[in-house]
């Protein structure tokens, strides 16, 4: 049931080829529904190539790319996991850049899965505490993150979640973060 929690706010999606399906495809869903406006980001425009875990998915369509978006133009940002997206998009340095202005803003931001990844590069995670997919444990603490195994974690307005399993709990959080605003 459609509802106006997030009307007027913009959230970007930062994907790239390799990303986990229903991590991006579910996270958009449930932010249309609650009435934002939702772009998928990416280093190349055109369409991206979906996995659903080492299966080739459907592809999506990239509504902008790094160069053409200012995080300044949006509210929010999802990073939808997967294992290659997030390891190409932490080579990008506009990734990287984009990630970070989203943090040094004290924007919302939800990552699911191997999303945090990109965070780490951002510098986005000390002192933050976090969950992920269970590979990602030593990274983020390595980074300085608390890293616990939970279903949804909100560290002022970071929301973390583990994998798939965990969308309805990540989706239902990330709604009330990105309806918070900036932290």
């Amino acid at each position: 049931m459609p509802n106006d929690r997030l009307r007027g706010k913009k959230v970007a999606v930062l994907a790239t080829d390799g990303f986990e399906q229903v991590e991006l495809e579910k996270p958009v869903e449930a932010l249309k529904e609650a009435g934002a406006e939702v772009e998928v980001v990416s280093p190349h425009g055109g369409q991206i190539q979906g996995f659903n875990h080492f299966d080739k998915g459907r592809m999506v369509p990239v509504d902008r790319t790094l160069a053409q978006a200012d995080a300044d133009d949006y509210d929010a940002i999802v990073l939808p996991g997967g294992v290659i997206n997030p390891d190409q998009l932490r080579l990008v340095p506009q990734a990287i850049e984009f990630v970070r202005a989203f943090f040094e803003a004290s924007k919302p931001i939800a990552a699911i899965c191997h999303g945090p990844w990109t965070l780490i590069n951002a510098e986005a995670v000390e002192g933050k505490r976090m969950t992920s997919w269970p590979s990602l444990e030593v990274d983020l603490e390595n980074a300085g993150a608390e890293w616990v195994d939970e279903e949804v974690v909100v560290d002022n307005g970071l929301v973390t979640s583990r994998k798939p399993d965990d969308l309805p709990a990540f989706c239902a959080t990330m709604i009330e973060e990105f309806a918070a605003g900036p932290h």
